[in-house]
């Protein structure tokens, strides 16, 4: 009877973790083990760029893919895991949407992570994201009626609420883009809003003095030290009592780990990762490895975790692929280490800031990190551009570290 590897999810992770257990399978002659990956679409969303001017343009198909390295493509969205059972169920999309049953052998969670969306009154009323490309999509669609509005201070205003990452990334698209919509003469204005007490509380002293040149030379400022507590049509009011008059509000405040990790009987961290171990099988249940932004991962001995960042989901996902299908066939697994990190902000017109390494030694700023960043975002981080098979594979060993 023949086996199967399941994966869940068709993002970097996921991706990456069915093309990699295809290599091994081939490497070892088995064809008689199915790898099967279930999504809603079969398209890699390159949401690393979703803060860019064009999200529609923002997706690579798949079935290609999948067809050349013998993946199946299950079209569905995964409701339940029974890790007991080693099944899960799984609603169709589309006209047929009644929830039927798949078995696994092994299975690989790799169903990525959504924007985290506190309770917070008017948020999911008022708020605009670029979490999805079809939240993208809408953003892009309002900021261009902004110019059928009357102009005043509110409509020109643009709150990005937080600071991290995606908001610098965001904050910084956001002044060429209104003077693009509205006429390069029109005053526009950036405010970033963020609890904590500085810009980019996770990136650190080594690049923030170059990021907030830069912000400041765009002429986008930012509140520190108090949160958004309420949203309306108007705009934001944060937790000093401070009002912020603003027709357009972008939420970027942090991620969440897929709700599916809840079902399994893992130990989680404070953003729903799953603990596993250097195989990235999960701690305490057979069967099962997470990956991607599903896995809190050990990258070294040293102490570094796996960041939920495309950088780092590749790798993951190659690595747990691999291991899935080494369990399957009775091959060793591999330990998943990914020692080198970098970080590459992009910031607008100005450019872009390179680090390397936990400490974020910069590396490039301004029009060489803007070089940079274009070759990781348009490059690296894109599925294999050859429909060759042997290509394919070799693209997806999980020695192959691709650090973007």
């Amino acid at each position: 009877m023949s086996k199967r590897i399941l994966v869940i999810g068709a993002g970097f992770a996921g991706m990456w973790s069915a093309l990699a257990a295809a290599r091994l399978l081939d490497q070892v002659g088995r064809s008689d083990v199915e790898i099967a990956l279930i999504a809603p679409v079969p398209e890699l969303h390159v949401r690393p760029r979703l803060y860019e001017h064009d999200p529609e343009a923002m997706k690579v198909p798949l079935l290609d893919i999948f067809a050349a390295t013998g993946v199946r493509f299950i079209q569905g969205m995964v409701e339940t895991i029974d890790v007991e059972k080693q099944e899960v169920g799984i609603i169709g999309l589309g006209a047929d949407t009644a929830l039927r049953s798949l078995g696994y052998d092994r299975l690989v969670l790799a169903a990525g992570s959504r924007l985290n969306r506190p309770p917070i009154p008017g948020l999911h009323d008022h708020t605009f994201n670029v979490d999805q490309i079809d939240e993208a999509v809408r953003l892009n669609a309002h900021l261009r009626s902004l110019k059928e509005r009357p102009a005043s201070a509110r409509r020109n205003t643009v709150v990005v609420a937080g600071a991290g990452f995606t908001g610098i990334e965001t904050a910084s698209e956001m002044p060429a883009r209104l003077r693009g919509i509205l006429g390069e003469d029109a005053e526009v204005n950036v405010v970033m809003v963020e609890r904590n007490g500085e810009v980019g509380p996770d990136l650190g002293p080594g690049p923030r003095p170059l990021i907030v040149q830069a912000l400041g030379e765009m002429g986008i400022t930012w509140k520190l030290g108090s949160g958004v507590s309420a949203v309306d049509a108007d705009g934001v009011r944060l937790e000093n009592g401070e009002r912020i008059e603003a027709d357009t509000v972008i939420w970027t405040a942090g991620a969440r780990a897929s709700g599916l990790t809840a079902q399994i009987p893992g130990e989680r961290d404070a953003y729903g990762r799953l603990h596993v171990d250097r195989s990235l099988a999960v701690k305490g249940v057979p069967n099962v490895f997470a990956s991607g932004d599903c896995a809190y991962a050990a990258t070294d001995d040293e102490g570094n975790h796996a960041t939920m960042s495309c950088q780092h989901a590749m790798n993951l996902g190659r690595a747990s692929g691999h291991n899935a299908a080494a369990d399957v066939v009775g091959q060793e697994r591999l330990p998943y280490s990914q020692p080198d990190y970098v970080t590459c902000v992009d910031l607008g017109p100005w450019g872009a800031v390179y680090t390397e390494g936990w400490e974020r030694e910069v590396k490039l700023s301004g029009a060489l990190g803007k070089a940079k960043k274009t070759v990781i975002n348009t490059d690296w981080i894109y599925p294999p551009k050859s429909l060759d098979r042997s290509e394919i594979l070799a693209q997806s060993d999980p020695a192959r570290i691709v650090v973007a």
